[in-house]
């Protein structure tokens, strides 16, 4: 039998008719006419129809063709011909032809399926063989049977094409693709890593990359200067709906730039990644500080593509007689705004005070909301008796409230919950109010980071200990100092999800040791797990930074699906579980033994000490 000679289904066309061709596929579909019997052939390519006619084939032909199901998995020999134009199907690309089987032979047959395989029953209504709706464990546990849909196919290939388009891109401006290693050293950068026990080193273990971070700044070191690589990354994080223990980065480090040189870089390659599905993008991305994300936005993954920025109000009550405003300024509080411009015939009283006050705003983390409405050119609501004219004017002016506008203000001691809550407010008005175009997207990069963060533990790095401040003269024992001190990190949004990230590097050792020290760590802890790239930099280092860019997110955002689950071919779960591998599993207790787990007392061995 020969394979070379196939054509693809997908691709036979009304030029074709009269010629002969042999086609392999799976069985899509089957309709009997009478004896005639019709089904729809399918590969990685499209549909097409063929026809069984028993006048024209052999009977022990014919009665092959009667016993295909759905998925069997066939050769079909045959010639193309024109279809009537009554019978055209224009819901396929070859719905103009058809071709008559002259010989059928059945690689394989398809156990009963655990649901259908059509794309109907992948939406919701569909149904698995028991009757009930298809869940996302089933069609993952049966992921070999869900890759056989068209759309799941689709997916798969426009990845091909944007990490193709990737390499393209890269490979244009000189970048190299480098491979980095798995198995490495575990380093404290900020989640928990997956760890390898060693067979050959007993009670020690490798972590797999939650990043290539520190090899991509040794292969500056090394004098490589543009690098790229499509890595693999593991990171045992919290769970979340649209996140993998496993996933892919698009890794980027080069030397002898800075922050302008990523910017051009980057965003020229989001053009080219968005272009593959023909969505356009404009550049230059805009840009603002981290700052000015958390004061106007209430977040430092602003979602730009509609309005609703803060205003803050705080000075119009500076004097104010209303009690609860000014024991709040007086307690270094804030009170921030959003105008929601002409939607007040949306925005009722009943609905204000009843849902968000009472309700929604509680939720978010507020003591509660003050709202006016404007009408004929004044404000009203049940709280504006309480200000005085300067205020209710100084108000109309800040917001530039006009009539039929509606102003909503959060106030609190804290500055860090009012813009908390003024940001998930922002985002559930636009959402209830369809204030957001779903098919724009819309870049920004938000930059100048603080450098370090306060947590239970102590003082932790914001991005990771590597990144470079945008001073450098500042005390490492002073946390006050710290807490202040600015980075040279930059992340890219878009439409309110992080998509990537990086930094300016450090390349001086000295800096670098301030930073562990600020950190809290100790010399021996310096050395034992970052020792290594210490001596590295004191090898001068160039000067060097770097992005990566989230490539199943990227990927799924860019072809609107509903979780990054849609464009991996084998992912994970909501709980970090694989359905089809029953994965992670047991192992044997005699696996255990060979990498020194266990003792022949069944002793276990943890942190290098026995423990029973």
């Amino acid at each position: 039998m020969r394979f070379n000679d196939r054509s693809w289904c997908g691709h036979i066309r009304l030029s074709d008719s009269g010629r002969a061709i042999r086609l392999m596929g799976w069985v899509d579909a089957l309709r009997n006419h009478g004896d005639v019997l019709f089904i729809h052939l399918r590969d990685m390519s499209g549909i097409v129809q063929v026809v069984f006619n028993p006048e024209e084939l052999q009977l022990d032909i014919y009665r092959r063709a009667e016993s295909l199901r759905n998925e069997y998995c066939i050769l079909v020999d045959g010639h193309v011909v024109s279809r009537a134009d009554t019978t055209e199907n224009p819901n396929i690309e070859t719905g103009r032809i058809e071709v008559i089987a002259s010989d059928l032979t059945i690689f394989s047959r398809c156990a009963t399926l655990p649901f259908s395989i059509s794309e109907k029953a992948m939406i919701r209504g569909g149904t698995a063989a028991g009757g009930g709706p298809v869940s996302e464990d089933l069609r993952l546990k049966y992921r070999y049977l869900d890759l056989r849909r068209p759309t799941m196919q689709e997916n798969l290939r426009k990845r091909d094409a944007i990490m193709q388009c990737v390499r393209a891109c890269l490979h244009r401006r000189g970048f190299i693709e480098i491979e980095t290693p798995l198995l490495t050293k575990s380093t404290p950068e900020g989640a928990r890593d997956y760890l390898v026990p060693s067979r050959i080193h007993h009670r020690r273990f490798y972590a797999l990359p939650q990043s290539p971070q520190l090899f991509k700044q040794l292969l500056m070191i090394g004098g490589m200067e543009k690098y790229f690589q499509i890595a693999r990354c593991f990171r045992d994080e919290d769970l979340r709906p649209n996140r993998q223990p496993e996933f892919t980065q698009l890794d980027i480090e080069a030397s002898f730039i800075d922050e302008e040189f990523i910017y051009e870089l980057m965003e020229n390659l989001v053009v080219e990644i968005f272009a593959v599905s023909g969505i356009q993008c404009k550049t230059p991305f805009p840009r603002m500080t981290w700052e000015d994300a958390m004061d106007t936005a209430g977040t430092d993954r602003p979602d730009i593509r509609f309005g609703l920025r803060f205003v803050d109000a705080t000075g119009i009550f500076e004097h104010t007689n209303y009690g609860i405003f000014r024991n709040i300024i007086e307690k270094g509080g804030c009170i921030k705004g959003i105008n929601v411009k002409g939607r007040s015939g949306d925005l009722s009283k009943n609905v204000l005070q009843n849902d968000y006050a009472k309700e929604i705003v509680p939720s978010f983390g507020a003591r509660g909301m003050t709202w006016m409405r404007v009408v004929d050119g004044k404000l009203e609501s049940n709280i504006v008796q309480f200000f005085s004219e300067n205020e209710r004017y100084g108000l109309r002016e800040r917001f530039q409230a006009e009539n039929n506008d509606v102003i909503i203000m959060i106030a609190d001691q804290s500055p860090r919950i009012v813009n908390e809550v003024l940001g998930l407010l922002r985002l559930h008005l636009a959402n209830r109010l369809n204030l957001i175009p779903r098919n724009d997207f819309a870049p920004v990069w938000v930059t100048e980071f603080p450098l370090f963060e306060q947590t239970r533990s102590g003082l932790a790095s914001n991005h990771h200990p590597f990144t470079a401040p945008r001073r450098t003269d500042f005390d490492p024992a002073n946390i006050d100092e710290l807490l202040r001190l600015r980075s040279r990190a930059y992340d890219l949004v878009i439409n309110g999800e992080e998509v990537g990230g990086g930094s300016i590097r450090i390349n001086d050792r000295h800096l670098q040791v301030k930073i562990f020290q600020a950190l809290g760590l100790s010399d021996a802890d310096v050395e034992e797990k970052f020792g290594f790239f210490l001596n590295a930099l004191g090898y001068a280092a160039p000067p060097h930074g770097g992005m990566a860019l989230g490539m199943d997110r990227m990927i799924s955002m860019v072809l609107g699906t509903a979780s990054i689950r849609e464009v991996i071919p084998f992912p994970k779960n909501r709980n970090a579980y694989c359905p089809l591998t029953d994965a992670p599993s047991h192992v044997s207790y005699r696996q255990l033994s060979e990498l020194g787990l266990l003792d022949s007392t069944g002793g276990k061995w943890v942190e290098g000490r026995k423990v029973l």
